[in-house]
């Protein structure tokens, strides 16, 4: 895109995506969060929105102290909204010609419902055969193509739910919308590696990436074990199959995750606990022989952890090199992160009042920029309109 639209608010420092166009018509999480990503890169981003604007404008509470809600500040820094009404004309027009300027599309309808507005992969190819153009859906183009795609649903029927919760309790959802995150991870990554297949052969591509396939890359050793083993894997609390300890557990005053994942940590461990005897018992040996034996380590262990508070063992733990922690509610873990200097919140240089989450990618030569706030329902409709219809 020209640099006139980019403005005053561009990053000092050009981004690896500097100079990219993206159309963006998605909404809700798993497309807005891809988009961000590129937009941090440095990515010309233009959102898209209805009337109405996103379904995140609307999921309140929590909202920040201008009543915008956080759901959706989250996840719509540094994008330009415009307000296009595909069933207008005129407005239909404008997004035909903005997919046609796009080095990016990325759109999450329902399957076939960018065809009625003539915003397809194929026809915007036509006009755009170098466009890199990515579909987000639930459940793929195939079978799947009528299915709603919310990752609830998709964290039930993959399987996550089943493997959440206690052993003998309910299934759970996971507290974060996972499947939509990662879809937006392997977004993001497919187009950048697809604009790179452009600049050396001048092809653009159409990426398709849907929730449960990611939800059955991202089981990851869940998912093998059926594949790979014929095992299903069932809800086991917090407890790991295949690692232990890894877990919470008891201390004289609260709970501390505590994690063995090798001998070496466990030899560790049991030397801190003043329990050396335990690493030696050949029960105990191997990670196979503690997973067969684990009540009776169990036991052990929590006979030990109870003699101290948790903060007395996470020092003493932490020490030696045992991976140990408290369970911290998300301002604790905000909290840690800026005391490890990971500097996990970040303010937009257009001097927004509500700080983001910052990337959390650190580039030696490219950094992230955030050069502007989640934009304002139409904030750049009069300007992205104005630079459609100057051809």
């Amino acid at each position: 895109m020209e640099r006139p639209l980019d403005g005053p608010a561009d990053a000092p420092t050009p981004g690896p995506l500097d100079g990219v166009l993206v159309a963006d018509f998605s909404r809700v999480l798993a497309g807005p969060y891809a988009t961000m990503m590129l937009g941090d890169l440095g990515a010309t981003v233009i959102k898209v929105e209805g009337p109405h604007g996103d379904d995140t404008r609307t999921w309140k509470p929590p909202v920040d102290d201008g009543g915008i809600a956080t759901y959706y500040l989250s996840i719509n820094r540094n994008k330009r909204s415009v307000v296009l009404d595909l069933t207008d004309p005129g407005d239909l027009a404008a997004a035909q010609e903005l997919a046609r300027r796009a080095d990016v599309v990325v759109e999450n309808m329902k399957p076939g419902g960018m065809t009625r507005f003539g915003l397809d992969h194929p026809t915007v190819a036509a006009t755009n055969p170098s466009v890199v153009y990515c579909s987000i859906s639930g459940f793929g183009t195939h079978g799947g193509a009528h299915l709603p795609g919310y990752d609830l649903l998709v964290q039930a029927v993959s399987g996550l739910m089943s493997l959440t919760g206690d052993a003998g309790g309910p299934p759970y959802r996971a507290g974060v919308a996972v499947f939509d995150v990662l879809t937006g991870l392997h977004a993001a990554y497919a187009i950048a590696a697809a604009l790179r297949h452009r600049e050396r052969t001048g092809e653009g591509q159409l990426l398709e990436t849907n929730l449960l396939s990611v939800a059955m890359s991202t089981l990851v050793n869940q998912s093998e074990a059926y594949v790979g083993a014929g095992a299903v894997p069932h809800r086991m609390g917090n407890e790991h199959p295949s690692v232990f300890p890894y877990q919470p557990m008891p201390t004289g005053d609260g709970e501390l995750i505590v994690i063995a994942a090798n001998d070496g940590q466990f030899r560790k461990l049991a030397t801190v606990l003043g329990d050396p005897a335990m690493a030696e018992d050949p029960r105990f040996t191997t990670m196979s022989d503690r997973i067969s034996h684990r009540g009776e380590i169990e036991q052990r262990l929590r006979a030990r952890l109870a003699t101290r508070s948790a903060q007395d063992w996470y020092a003493a733990l932490t020490e030696v090199g045992v991976p140990c922690g408290p369970i911290n509610s998300v301002d604790g873990g905000v909290a840690l992160a800026e005391r490890l200097g990971l500097e996990p919140v970040v303010r937009a240089d257009d001097t927004a009042a509500t700080p983001t989450v910052r990337n959390p990618v650190t580039w030696s030569a490219t950094p992230p920029s955030y050069r502007r706030s989640p934009p304002p329902l139409g904030a750049d409709s009069a300007e992205v309109r104005a630079w459609l219809a100057d051809g």
